[in-house]
């Protein structure tokens, strides 16, 4: 069994996104031991960020790369030595199936089994890809329970070292009516890079990590705006990085 899933065919010197929290799925033989409600909301999975993802594929021709498990049972954008690679606590709630002593598999059976093998076929199929720009979908809750303040950004790029994309997306998404955007918001690309810096930085590849704002994505309306505008972006991009 697989847990990532792939949309349309990457051409050489294209535009491709991929989507590492597009899914709220617990495995079989796993009991994280929170409710459903926990695993549907933005703790289980980047609410919308599929939805982007998918029409970004089969709207705009701009392939997809998507994970299948929910980032409670492993966070497939963390270091494997990363503390939050499975987590014991999110945004306030407790996780016990992540805890020491859990019946479930433990980190090592999930790196093994999980981690490696869906970064392995990402690898594999940026390779063959050798794509001009990489789009990492993320999306973020307006307002977080163990921090409630509020999160006025529509749209956020993150970015580590290689700014190069995403000062060009930033001035972009900055130019539309309305728009708010947050340069390495609500989370810094500088600690929380996990999935750009080794797949795109460590390639010398131009990437835009997006997080958009999950309530303008909780729809298929929604999706299907904010891949438009992602789309336009991209391809702008694109040309100016020549």
């Amino acid at each position: 069994m697989t847990f990532w899933r792939s949309i349309g065919d990457p051409q050489p010197g294209g535009i491709v996104a991929i989507c590492d929290h597009a899914s709220n799925l617990v495995p079989p033989g796993y009991d994280l031991r929170v409710p459903q409600t926990v695993l549907d909301d933005h703790m289980g999975w980047d609410i919308g960020a599929a939805g982007v993802t998918e029409h970004l594929a089969t709207d705009h021709a701009i392939p997809g790369f998507l994970a299948c498990v929910s980032r409670l049972v492993i966070d497939l954008h963390r270091e494997e030595d990363s503390p939050g690679l499975m987590p014991e606590v999110s945004d306030g709630f407790a996780i016990p199936g992540n805890a020491a002593g859990s019946a479930n598999p433990d980190r090592a059976t999930r790196i093994a089994t999980l981690h490696r093998p869906y970064h392995a076929a990402l690898a594999q199929w940026l390779e063959a890809a050798q794509p001009a720009l990489i789009l990492a979908i993320h999306s973020f809750t307006p307002r977080l329970a163990s921090a409630p303040a509020e999160r006025p950004w529509h749209v956020g790029l993150l970015y580590n070292q290689d700014a190069r994309a995403a000062r060009h997306a930033i001035e972009l998404f900055a130019a539309e009516d309305g728009i708010v955007v947050g340069d390495n918001e609500p989370y810094s690309g500088l600690l929380l890079n996990a999935s750009q810096n080794r797949h795109a930085e460590a390639h010398g590849r131009p990437y835009c990590a997006i997080e958009v704002r999950n309530d303008l994505i909780r729809d298929a309306t929604g999706q299907r705006e904010w891949a438009a505008r992602i789309a336009g972006v991209a391809l702008e991009v694109v040309r100016r990085l020549g």
